[in-house]
């Protein structure tokens, strides 16, 4: 998959900035009598009112990195959900891959798609992953994040649906491998898969 590009996607990115203001003044009279021992006459002494300096304004609040980072993984393993629905028939239709990758990210996808059509193959069984979120980055107007998956092909098997069998797994192809996957965070805080790179040769996990 190839990184996102901002024409794919809807250029009105909302920011998770919130202003709170709260201003507070409080007037305060206060009058004093001042008596003298020569004179009958009490004159008051008057002060000038007093207003409490304004508290100051919050800072902009946004949700927490862990809050992110969890949103970012379940869009993450949401694509993949509806990626194998895909898979498993050989055709995208009636899947929600757009609400998870964009148009970038599904140009492989596609591809992947075509292929099994032209080849007669579909995906039976599942694959494993294990994620970590190794980069978030919220300051600017797009939050992005970076992710790594030990991918697992220990359940996922490639059918020949012309044969009627699996087709077996390359000998060097090792049975969990190295992912590397970038996303952004797009309009109403959707996190967006923009890329996904495999890594086939290079093993992970234990």
């Amino acid at each position: 998959m190839t990184t996102s590009s901002h024409h794919n996607r809807p250029r009105t990115l909302m920011c998770w900035r919130y202003t709170v203001a709260i201003a507070a003044s409080l007037a305060v009279l206060c009058a004093c009598t001042d008596k003298s021992d020569n004179s009958a006459d009490r004159s008051p002494d008057h002060k000038a009112p007093s207003a409490a300096s304004p508290s100051p304004a919050h800072p902009a609040s946004s949700p927490p990195p862990n809050a992110e980072k969890s949103a970012v993984l379940a869009s993450y393993n949401a694509m993949w959900v509806e990626q194998m629905k895909a898979y498993r028939k050989a055709d995208a239709s009636g899947t929600d891959l757009e609400k998870y990758a964009t148009l970038d990210a599904l140009a492989k996808v596609r591809i992947d798609l075509a292929k099994m059509k032209q080849r007669g193959t579909v995906i039976r069984g599942a694959m494993g992953h294990q994620v970590t979120v190794t980069k978030l980055d919220l300051s600017p107007k797009t939050p992005t994040a970076a992710m790594t998956d030990c991918v697992d092909l220990s359940n996922w098997q490639t059918w020949d649906t012309k044969a009627n069998k699996p087709i077996p797994l390359p000998s060097a192809q090792p049975m969990r491998y190295l992912a590397q996957v970038k996303a952004e965070r797009w309009d109403g805080g959707r996190w967006m898969i923009t890329d996904f790179i495999t890594k086939g040769s290079q093993p992970c996990g234990g």
